[in-house]
């Protein structure tokens, strides 16, 4: 099928300001599904989709999964070969398309979708095509199913896409490739800073058994030993003015509302205007450490009964703390097991390793800081570039008007 509409995207690059309207066509105009399967070959390694890599191998994702022993039939598996799409019916909303690029004589579960394209599209073209709103808004027109939706082929065929030339379908790719590898580059840039700072971490404490780092700033080198301290002696613990609100009772304004992870909500009036270090006290977080387990918070807030509050005497005390703790496993501190909890007794008794000079913490502290905000303007980097690439795949792509 296709039909030729008044389609023209919101960006277009100037050589093809006087080329033809896009033209709108189906999924299943442009690609034929590939079903040979693995009838000859049993030693060739089983991948799977993963929603962010695409396609690895089985035993990646799956522990204990390898394709040298293996107990289980593989001679329906599907052989992919080179620019190859293939996914997962039944995930095709959380899951990504897979695509085998230059990869080939692999197999993968029966269960998968493989088709390829023909000559009237790019294939990278229609990757990107599979991350704009208009695909995931005619998958979910088109699944099938209860409460488990299914993307069959048949019903995937249907789905419209907008396309222009092949000239300039691979333009479009071209330019978008090149944003993503100036992202990817950004983010190995953010990877390499964090590595950097786990590795000051590292080496700017006493690591266990240690009196003293391994690295010291030139002029505290002849000090003397680093000294533990018990949390509850070098900090005040505020928890008895914490105050939980249910959230059907909450006034709603401008004042962050913080628990054991941060900030979730907004609230009308504070407790607290001063800088304090939150502790969490509760949650999985304690062990996954998806978020970091101490955090600053300074001016009017308000504080619920799943986060610890501590004032310290100095600022780069709390800088070392809060550093600190977020690096260090601390489960040996943790009570309960379907919920891990960092009771006040427990907290107050974590030691804290901390040079007696207080030049010799500042300096640390204003080290740390520096890179963190290293890291802070990376991060904004990225998402600026990711907001970026957000802006310009809404342009260069034409809306459908459903």
């Amino acid at each position: 099928m296709s039909k030729e509409l008044k389609l023209i995207p919101e960006l277009r690059f100037p050589e093809f300001n006087n080329a033809k309207n896009w033209e709108i066509d189906t999924l299943g105009g442009l690609t034929k599904v590939i079903s040979k399967r693995n009838k000859e070959n049993k030693n060739l390694p089983v991948y799977s989709i993963n929603n962010k890599e695409g396609f690895l191998p089985q035993g990646e994702q799956f522990e204990g999964i390898s394709s040298s022993k293996r107990n289980y039939d593989i001679s329906l598996y599907k052989v992919i070969e080179k620019n190859t799409f293939a996914y997962n019916p039944a995930r095709i909303n959380i899951g990504s398309i897979g695509y085998s690029g230059n990869l080939h004589n692999i197999i993968i579960s029966s269960l998968y979708v493989c088709f390829k394209t023909n000559d009237k599209v790019s294939d990278e073209f229609l990757l990107y095509f599979f991350d704009t709103s208009h695909f995931y808004n005619e998958v979910g027109n088109n699944v099938e199913g209860g409460i488990r939706s299914y993307l069959f082929y048949q019903n995937f065929s249907n789905i419209t896409i907008p396309i222009p030339s092949i000239i300039e379908q691979q333009k479009i790719a071209s330019c978008l490739s090149s944003l993503d590898e100036l992202i990817a580059a950004h983010k190995d840039k953010l990877d390499a800073l964090k590595d950097h700072k786990k590795g000051l971490l590292q080496n700017l404490f006493p690591q266990g058994g240690e009196t003293a780092p391994k690295v010291r700033f030139a002029e505290f080198e002849g000090d003397g030993e680093w000294v533990e301290n018990e949390l509850g002696k070098i900090a005040e613990n505020l928890d008895s003015n914490r105050i939980p609100i249910t959230s059907n009772q909450r006034e709603k304004g401008e004042i962050p509302y913080y628990g054991a992870s941060g900030i979730i909500d907004y609230v009308k009036d504070y407790i607290f205007d001063e800088d304090l270090l939150l502790i969490s006290e509760d949650g999985a977080n304690l062990i996954a450490r998806v978020y970091p387990i101490a955090f600053s918070i300074s001016g009017k807030t308000w504080v619920n009964n799943h986060a610890h509050v501590l004032k310290f005497e100095n600022w780069f005390t709390q800088v070392l703390v809060e550093m600190y703790l977020n690096s260090k496993n601390i489960e040996d501190f943790l009570t309960g097991m379907a919920q891990p909890k960092l009771n006040r007794k427990k907290l107050d008794i974590i030691p804290i390793p901390l040079p007696e000079n207080q030049k010799e913490q500042q300096k640390i502290a204003y080290c740390l800081l520096a890179v963190g905000e290293l890291i802070t303007t990376q991060q904004e980097k990225i998402e600026q570039l990711e907001q970026h690439k957000k802006g310009l795949m809404q342009g260069l792509f034409p809306k459908i008007e459903n």
